[in-house]
């Protein structure tokens, strides 16, 4: 028997959010590096502001990101940095940026 206002058991929000938490990639170790880079299939970090060092998938993102941080300064694709062109050759292998639990 429990204490007041302790419940005893987990409750079915808990377990599942436990179980989100466990088989979703949150960006952090060797999985999220390579998806911040954009080595994988994913290819999230595309471009790469010359002014703040921000990435971003596509122009459009990057040009929003641009008007909205660095208003004062006129957009110029040619100064944006490919990271994929840039990355591409150094991983011969690429991880997937998903791993799901070994617990299921």
């Amino acid at each position: 028997m429990g204490g007041k206002a302790k419940p005893t058991k987990h409750t079915a929000k808990e377990l599942a959010a436990k179980l989100d938490a466990a088989t979703t990639n949150r960006g952090g170790g060797k999985a999220g590096l390579a998806d911040r880079t954009g080595i994988d299939k994913g290819g999230h970090a595309k471009y790469e502001c010359p002014h703040c060092k921000i990435t971003a998938p596509d122009l459009k993102t990057m040009q929003i990101h641009h008007d909205s941080k660095h208003p004062k300064i006129p957009f110029d694709e040619s100064k944006l940095n490919n990271r994929h062109a840039i990355l591409v050759g150094e991983s011969s292998k690429p991880k997937p940026g998903v791993r799901g639990s070994l617990k299921k």
